[in-house]
This record gives structure tokens, C-alpha cells and sequence, in this order.
């Protein structure tokens, strides 16, 4: 069948193979496994069925036209049918394998991975392999007469796995493709050479304690990198080496799992757990590797607070303030964070409201405080009784027992000097505002509350009483009146009483009293305002003028009541009469018409105001009435100036009017006038007046480098005369003001440069004259100094004894200068 096979292929096909058979692999390529085998039995497969479909088709073509054409050659039947071409066409068969190789393979030579071969090589020595593509050349070469390819270094899977490389047949003379190139792959096989790694490792897990077998703990991951679908290379085992009998590990999963019930966290918190993982299946011959797990078991709350002791002892002084601690207990719980806090209250005891007990939230201790102020004299002891609970409660534990716990804790109070105690906390005091000078007004008590009972001395805080209109007796505590009250100035006086002790000055107590004075009826009632009535001339009889009320300073306890009535010579007043109204007001009425401003203008009507006191207190108010002109309807017009104008036919607009124009006629008279007084006056002045008063002197030098306030100016100073006395000029002589002549009438003609020497002189003689003289000498060169002084003052020489005509030596632009000092002293000397 072999036979047959082949010697019909070498007719129809050209096909590339693989020469590495079942039978001769083991001597030519090495060890194979059997799996290598089913392989290439499922590459011939393939063209088996090939075969067996294309051999019918040979049989029953011509045998006059069949020839063997081997691939690759160059002549052929050129005149062929159609049904010919198709069955003797070229074509071109690759049987392939996956080639194979051992990785970490090493060994004397290079080992053998395989062999190309073509049904167009006759065995002669024309045809060349090549080989190209990943590692062609440097991991893998090809005898290129034989095609044996050959591993020539080591090879590590887990670097690369795979290499694809392509091959080709090519004429070794001409180098001409005899079959197009192929691809193909050589696969490294792996060998069992990593060891599993924990690549996330040491972990860290925690776990409740007291948690049931089987609570699931961690996870852990072992990697290996061999290959995971070639062998048990890659198939891992966990297992657990130190932990037990703690702890366990599922050995497919590494799912580790708790193993031992009710574990205490208390007893121990943390747990050191090493994991193996295997490879080959765990079998003897595979390679591991370990990691570290530490597991830390949490807290429940398990366990009930327990006081460290079960009776406390506390002393505490009486005078303690309200709010401070006095003691502290503890309640120890052997649980941490949430579980162990606890709360605390006082349960039991005769000082439930006298003590209280809260918990603080940094140490967990009840802290015992004073709630209710304590006295010594009335209860010396007091026994308590304290519960400790845990706030959270967890269920699954109800049933190990209560989670609290109780203590006592005995107080004992201590005697300690207090300050005096006023029999009440505040006082109220009432007085009459007509009460006599040293009167007694009231009484405050205070008692030593210690054993000793000190006596106690009453002052008033003159803080609280800076007028001093009270007095207290400073022995049995009764307040006096110092100064008359008035209530209508100040109804309430609030001052403060101070108890001291007299055997301890340091013990001071005070209370607040509070007098209120009291009213008398010692103010006469008033109008409540100014008023001024008006009454029309066209008024009727019995018509209402004007409505007033009524005031008092004095509050009387039924309220005021207030009663009106005319003067006693004015009862029967033919003008006006008083009717009293029900809202204690008073209407006033005219009692006949026909009022005229020109008869009478204005009329006075005093009236009596009495109040309800007891004795009653009156005054007597005069309201003032005008008459005045009204509309029809009753509306006041005017009532002073228009009386008198309107019988001549003005109005009050038109008075204004008059005025206005009287007013503007005489501002422009006023104007015109001083217009023509300034038109008057000569813009020269005269002859007769003395013109030689507008001299003005300008002889101030100013400001500038004579100002030494900024700056010390003795450096400028000439040592040599330091001790010569050198008047300052820039300030006022200390002279008394004398008051200056007047001056002489001087007659026309005099010289005016006399004149004017006179007036210089005096001038530079009168210390009232502005300005001053302000000139500083800076004389000084320096000691040592080539160059003379500067300044020309104080010179020993003067204008006139110099000579200025080298001045006309210097050039061209010094000439006008040499020319006007010439001419000076050209002048000088004429």
C-alpha cells in the first residue's frame, strides 16, 4: 500500500514532506513521545483520502498521453486537451508537522529538530534549502543539501514558546525558486523547570474570633510558569505547613479556611500560617514554593466589663463648686475599640441626686461629679452604688452572662469654712417717696453656716450706690433712708448688700435688694402742652374753641382724675365758658358770636387744675385765645399782620409783592453809590501823598544752605576760632517791642537816596521789622586747605581794592564781564 501510494504520487504530485517517519524519529530526532506520533498520524490522514479521491481519475486517462513530469522541469507536452490540462496539471503537496523540541536542552552537538525534503530533489546535489524567519540562522540552521535543521543553542519555553519559520527549495545553480516558500513551526516543548511563586505574598488576613470551623479566611495564588496544558508541569497543590491545627487549605482552591473552633483573640490575637503550592500534581519529583499568611483574629464583644475593685473610697470638701469631679472609677473590659466601651450610672445610694456620673471618652472611666451643693452640718456621708455596662451588646453572646457589673463608692464630706448665707436669695424692698430721712426701709439677715457660727458685719457696695441715699446698719443688717427719694426722678434702686465674717475678712457673701419707691401725691396736675386756641370772628355761640388735656407726674393706684373750673372773679366770664369732658379732657366754649380782631385781638382765660391725691394738688393754667379771620367753613385764615391790611383792599400777597420790590430798589441804589465811589478814585496817586512809604526792601538772602537744622554744620566751623562768640542771624532778637515813631513829615525835595539810607537804618534796627536777617559764614576751607575762603564776608578786603583787569587776559568770553567791573571802578573813582 506504501509502495502504491508513493509511486503514484511521484506521477501526479509534487509535494514537500517532512522525512522524519514514525519508525526512524527515535534514531534520527531523538526521544519522541507518543503524542508526537498521533500527530503525524493525523497529518497522513489527509492525504490518504487524497489519494484514494485522485487514483480513479489516473486509472481511467489514455495510457499514450500519461507521462511523469517531475516538479520543477523546464519541457512538457505542449498540445494537450482540456480534460488533460486538469488531470496532468502541476501541483504542489505539503505534508506537514509541527516540529518539535526539548527546551534546556543540552548535549556534545547540536541537536537534531527535523527534516525538509521535496519530491523534486532526485537525490542529486542540485537543489538548496533555505531557511528564514524567527531565529533562522542564529537558534536555528539547515544543512542546505540534506534540509536537517538543527537546535543550536539551549531553549527556554517560558521565553518564547513557539518559533515560526519558512522554508524554501531553490535551484543551486541559477537560485531559482522551485517551490513557493512555506511556513512552518517549531514548538518548544516544556519541561517541568519553574517552581510555583506567590506572587502577592506575605499576605494579611483577619478573621473574628470565636468564629465557627470552616470560616472562610483568605485566598491565596500561586503562579507557575511552565506550560499549563503540556504535563503536570504546571498543576499546582496547596497545602498548609505550619498553622495547624488553626487553620486549613483547600488544596485546589488555596481557599483558607479557619479549623479549630473558638478561637479567643484574648488568649492570642495573631497567627503566623506558612502555604505550600506543588506543581506535578503534588507528586514526589515536583518542585514548590511557600508564602507567608498572618492572620489576625478581631474583636467581639465577649467579655463583660469588671470594675478592678468592688468598693471605692472618696472625701470631697463642702464647699466644692457644682460641676467638679470628685472621683473616678474603672471598669476594665478585656475587648478593644467599640466593644469595650462601657457607660456608667449610679443605680442605687442616698446621694442619687446629689452626685452624678459620667463616662470619658478617652480613658473609659466614670467620673464621679458633684450635682447638688453639699453641707457638711446636715449630711457628713453618702454611700452610692455604680453599674458598668457595655454599650454594644452582641447578641450571640447574651447568653454568656450579663455584660455589666456593679462597685459602691463611699463619700465623705469635709467641714470647710463657707461664706455667710443671706436668709433669702434676693430681696424687695418698698419705700415712700415722702419718707423721713433715716428711716428704716427694710432688713437683710445672714448666718455663719459652720459649726464656729462667726459673726457677721452688713456694708452696702457703694458700686451700686454712688449717690449713697442708703444707709444699713453694719450690725443687724436694716436699711436706712440717707438722702430723699423722688419716684418721679427714679422709681427703683437696685443695690447690693455685703455679709462678711469677722473672724475671716476672706469670707464675703452678697445679695442682690431691689427698693422700689413708692408714689405720693406730691405734684400738682398741667396742661399736657403749650396750647394756643383760635377763634373764628364768624363763630357761633357755643361752638367748641379748643379741647385740652391734662397731665400728673404722680400715679396714683385707681389712676388720674382730673377737675377743671375758672377762677372764682372769672366764673361768670361773658365770653367763654368750660364744659368737662368724660375722657378727663376739657372743651372750652365761646358763648356768643360777633369776636372782632379790631375790638380785641387776643384773650386770656386762666383755668384751675385739680387731681383726685389726698391732700389734692391743683394748678392753674392760662390758655391763650386768638381771634382770627376764618373761611365759611371754619378754616383759619390769618390771624396777626392782615387784620390790619385788609381794610385797605391788600391782600397778604400782595404785601409781599411790595415788600419784595422795596427790598431790590434798595440794593440797587446801594450798588449804584459804591459803583460811583470807585469810579471817583485816581488811578495815579497824587502828588500830595507820600510815595516814599511803597518802598519795599528785598533784601532777604532765603532758605537755602543757611538752614542747618537737618544737618550738624560745626564741621564748617573754623577750629581756630571756636571759642569767639559768633552771633546767629536768622532769628528774632531777643529786644522788647517797642513801639516805632512815627515818622516825621519830611518836606518835598529831599533826597531819595538819603531817605532811603534813613529808612534802611531803622529798619535794620527794629526787631519787629520783617524779615530777619538770615546769613551763615562758611569761612572754613578745611584745615590745610591751598585755597582761601570762598566768602568774600568777613574779608579783610572789599570790591574796591581788587583788580578785575585780568579778567580781560582770559579770552573773548570773559571780555563784557572784564568791561563791567572796569566801568565800576571807573565810576567809583569819578
Amino acid at each position: 500500500m506504501s509502495d502504491k501510494l508513493n509511486g503514484s504520487c511521484i506521477y501526479t504530485l509534487s509535494y514537500f514532506y517532512v522525512d522524519c517517519a514514525v519508525n526512524t524519529w527515535r534514531s534520527s530526532c531523538g526521544t519522541m513521545p507518543e503524542r508526537l506520533t498521533e500527530m503525524l498520524m493525523d497529518t497522513w490522514t489527509p492525504l490518504i483520502i487524497l489519494w484514494i479521491t485522485v487514483l480513479p481519475s489516473i486509472f481511467m486517462a489514455p495510457t499514450n498521453q500519461s507521462q511523469v513530469l517531475p516538479s520543477g522541469s523546464s519541457t512538457g507536452i505542449k498540445r494537450l486537451t482540456e480534460e488533460e490540462r486538469v488531470l496532468n496539471r502541476s501541483k504542489r503537496g505539503w505534508v506537514w508537522n509541527q516540529m518539535f523540541v526539548l527546551e534546556e536542552f543540552s548535549g556534545p552537538e547540536p541537536i537534531l529538530v527535523g527534516r525538509l525534503h521535496t519530491d523534486l530533489d532526485p537525490g542529486s546535489s542540485k537543489i538548496k534549502y533555505i531557511l528564514s524567519g524567527d531565529g533562522a540562522g542564529t537558534i536555528f540552521v539547515i544543512n542546505d543539501k540534506t534540509g536537517d535543521i538543527h537546535a543550536m543553542k539551549r531553549l527556554d519555553r517560558e521565553e518564547k514558546a513557539e518559533y515560526t519559520l519558512t522554508a524554501q527549495a531553490v535551484d543551486r545553480d541559477t537560485n531559482q525558486p522551485l517551490e513557493p516558500p512555506s511556513e512552518f513551526i517549531i514548538k518548544v516543548q516544556d519541561i517541568n523547570d519553574n517552581a510555583p511563586e506567590f506572587v502577592d505574598g506575605p499576605y494579611h488576613a483577619t478573621v473574628p474570633e470565636m468564629s465557627v470551623v470552616g470560616t472562610f479566611v483568605t485566598k491565596v495564588t500561586a503562579t507557575d510558569a511552565d506550560d499549563p496544558v503540556y504535563g503536570n508541569s504546571a498543576k499546582l497543590v496547596y497545602s498548609i505547613l505550619e498553622g495547624q491545627p488553626y487553620f486549613s487549605v483547600e488544596p485546589h482552591t488555596a481557599i483558607i479556611k479557619t479549623a479549630l473552633p473558638n478561637m479567643d483573640r484574648e488568649a492570642k490575637e495573631e497567627y503566623f500560617v506558612v502555604i505550600q503550592a506543588k506543581d506535578m500534581g503534588g507528586h514526589m519529583g515536583g518542585l514548590s514554593g511557600t508564602t507567608t499568611v498572618t492572620i489576625t483574629l478581631t474583636d467581639v464583644n465577649d467579655n463583660p466589663p469588671k470594675f478592678a475593685q468592688s468598693l471605692y473610697h472618696f472625701s470631697v470638701m463642702e464647699d466644692v463648686a457644682l460641676g467638679e469631679p470628685i472621683g473616678r472609677v474603672k471598669a476594665n473590659d478585656l475587648d478593644t475599640g467599640e466593644n469595650a466601651k462601657s457607660s456608667y450610672d449610679i443605680i442605687e445610694g442616698d446621694g442619687m441626686d446629689i452626685f452624678e456620673i459620667t463616662t470619658d471618652a478617652q480613658t473609659q472611666d466614670g467620673v464621679i461629679r458633684v450635682r447638688k451643693p453639699l453641707d457638711f452640718e446636715t449630711k457628713k456621708s453618702y454611700t452610692l452604688k455604680v453599674e458598668a455596662a457595655n454599650i454594644h451588646i452582641d447578641p450571640r453572646f447574651i447568653s454568656g452572662g450579663p455584660f455589666k457589673d456593679t462597685a459602691t463608692v463611699k463619700i465623705v464630706v469635709e467641714d470647710a469654712d463657707e461664706p455667710p448665707v443671706f436668709s433669702s436669695p434676693t430681696y424687695l424692698l418698698e419705700v415712700h417717696e415722702n419718707a423721713a430721712i433715716n428711716s428704716v426701709i427694710g432688713q437683710v439677715t445672714a448666718h455663719d453656716p459652720d459649726v464656729s457660727s462667726s459673726p457677721i458685719r452688713f456694708s452696702i457696695d457703694r458700686h451700686t450706690d454712688l449717690e449713697r441715699q442708703f444707709n444699713i446698719n453694719a450690725e443687724d443688717g436694716k436699711i436706712t433712708l440717707a438722702t430723699p427719694l423722688d419716684r418721679e426722678t427714679n422709681m427703683w434702686h437696685n443695690i447690693t448688700i455685703v455679709a462678711t465674717e469677722t473672724r475671716n475678712h476672706s469670707q464675703v457673701s452678697r445679695v442682690p435688694v431691689a427698693i422700689k419707691v413708692l408714689d405720693v401725691n406730691d405734684n400738682a396736675p398741667e396742661f399736657a402742652s403749650e396750647h394756643e386756641a383760635f377763634l373764628c370772628e364768624n363763630g357761633k355761640p357755643g361752638q367748641v374753641i379748643q379741647i385740652v388735656s391734662a397731665v400728673d407726674k404722680d400715679d396714683p393706684k385707681n389712676g388720674h382724675y382730673f377737675l377743671y373750673s375758672l377762677l372764682p372773679e372769672m366764673v361768670n366770664n361773658p365770653n367763654f365758658t368750660i364744659k368737662k369732658n368724660e375722657d378727663n379732657t376739657l372743651s372750652i366754649l365761646a358763648k356768643h358770636s360777633g369776636f372782632s380782631r379790631q375790638k380785641q385781638e387776643v384773650y386770656l382765660l386762666p383755668i384751675i387744675i385739680s387731681d383726685s391725691g389726698n391732700p389734692p394738688m391743683s394748678s392753674t393754667s392760662t390758655l391763650t385765645i386768638r381771634v382770627c379771620g376764618c373761611s365759611s367753613d371754619g378754616i383759619v385764615q390769618s390771624c396777626n399782620v392782615e387784620a390790619y391790611v385788609l381794610p385797605i383792599g391788600l391782600s397778604m400777597g400782595a404785601l409781599i409783592a411790595i415788600l419784595a420790590c422795596i427790598i431790590l430798589l434798595l440794593v440797587i441804589v446801594v450798588l449804584f453809590v459804591t459803583l460811583r465811589r470807585h469810579k471817583n478814585e485816581p488811578l495815579i496817586i497824587k502828588d500830595d501823598e507820600d510815595v516814599r512809604e511803597n518802598i519795599i526792601r528785598y533784601d532777604d538772602e532765603g532758605g537755602g544752605e543757611e538752614d542747618t537744622e537737618a544737618f550738624d554744620i560745626a564741621t564748617l566751623q573754623n577750629p581756630d576760632g571756636i571759642n569767639g562768640f559768633l552771633p546767629r542771624k536768622d532769628i528774632k532778637p531777643d529786644l522788647q517791642f517797642m513801639p516805632r515813631q512815627g515818622l516825621a513829615p519830611v518836606p518835598n525835595g529831599v533826597d531819595v537816596d538819603e531817605f532811603i539810607n534813613v529808612r534802611l537804618h531803622e529798619a535794620d534796627n527794629d526787631p519787629t521789622a520783617p524779615p530777619y536777617d538770615s546769613i551763615q559764614i562758611y569761612g572754613y576751607e578745611g584745615r590745610g586747605s591751598a585755597a582761601g575762603s570762598l566768602s568774600s564776608l568777613e574779608s579783610s578786603t572789599s570790591d574796591s581794592d581788587q583788580n578785575f583787569d585780568y579778567l580781560s587776559e582770559w579770552g573773548p568770553r570773559f571780555k563784557r564781564l572784564g568791561e563791567l567791573y572796569s566801568v565800576g571802578e571807573s565810576d567809583k573813582e569819578t
